[in-house]
């Protein structure tokens, strides 16, 4: 479904930008298993599955700052325990979101594909590795593991440098997709159009309050959008 916005869609783009937790992967099981694991270790009261769905997205030092305020020994605490519970089981219990592995494929070659994620880039290298994925992708990009709370739209910027210098020229016309309010706000920041998924933690109503240009049920929905 295309938004008003639509027109904003270049056919073809010069690249495509994915974020990667509740687009490409399915990263509910692993995140909220390791996650509670944290909290538990450190003393918090463990959460419904459900109730830690909405933090899916941004930066997890954004989640546990919202939970623990200015309490940095804490949160540091946490999110140590957290990364590492999950860099160790989160292979496990990770999945791809049904189409996804075939759109990529598919597109492999035919257009610059990057990954632009909130999670560190150590984690997506490796998630995205076991599933077989890595190779589909020209660039990805994502926060440093010391980083503290990169804003997506600085990783948005990163992946664009990153494939620009990849094809010897600025990227002009690229177009990120993604299932949650930060990513088209990490788009639009960098000037860019955002096409919103339904299969992850977003809804319709955040996609499109946040301004995605269009929204899509499915995967095979986005070649024909954008001209591909």
């Amino acid at each position: 479904m295309a938004s008003e916005a639509a027109g904003a869609l270049p056919t073809p783009p010069d690249a495509l930008l994915f974020d990667l937790d509740g687009t490409i992967i399915d990263s509910r099981v692993p995140f909220t298993t390791s996650m509670n694991f944290a909290l538990a270790a450190h003393g918090q009261p463990v959460r419904e599955p459900e109730d830690l769905w909405r933090f899916l997205g941004p930066p997890t030092r954004v989640m546990l700052t919202e939970l623990f305020g200015d309490d940095e020994a804490l949160i540091e605490a946490v999110l140590d325990t957290y990364r590492e519970h999950y860099g160790r089981t989160s292979t496990e219990t990770t999945l791809v979101f049904d189409g996804m592995r075939e759109l990529l494929t598919a597109l492999h070659g035919r257009v610059p594909l990057a990954v632009a994620t909130s999670k560190i880039a150590s984690s997506a290298v490796m998630l995205l590795e076991h599933l077989g994925l890595a190779g589909l992708f020209d660039v990805i990009s994502g926060p440093a593991d010391t980083a503290l709370a990169e804003p997506k739209a600085v990783t948005v910027a990163q992946a664009l440098a990153a494939v620009g210098e990849l094809v010897g020229e600025p990227v002009r016309a690229a177009v990120m997709v993604g299932d949650r309010l930060y990513d088209v706000e990490g788009a639009r920041a960098n000037g860019l159009p955002t096409v919103g998924v339904l299969w992850g933690a977003g809804s319709e109503a955040e996609l499109q309050e946040a301004g995605a240009a269009a929204i899509v049920d499915a995967p095979h929905e986005i070649p024909p959008l954008l001209g591909l």
